[in-house]
């Protein structure tokens, strides 16, 4: 269960710095696909950390079924800032 902590802390610092970027790029310009990728990241750090977390935590497997939600909230992030650079 360390290891899934460990995890869980790894991806929200990386999603973290991830939104400390989007707020820099939000000060310079202004675009829908900005913004919601930054919401995408708060929404995966929430559901992917969240649950590796209570998973770690409580040892309850049935939260793990959540964190691929989480994963493709970070994936949507990633893929609106790609298309926002463009």
């Amino acid at each position: 269960m360390m290891a899934v902590f460990e995890s869980a802390v790894r991806y929200q610092m990386y999603h973290a710095l991830a939104l400390v970027l989007v707020a820099l790029t939000l000060g310079r310009m202004d675009g829908w696909l900005i913004r919601t990728a930054g919401w995408c990241f708060v929404a995966g750090i929430i559901l992917f950390s969240g649950s590796l977390y209570a998973l770690a935590l409580s040892g309850v497997t049935m939260l793990g079924a959540i964190t691929p939600l989480g994963g493709l909230a970070f994936l949507a992030g990633w893929a609106c800032l790609a298309f926002a650079a463009v």
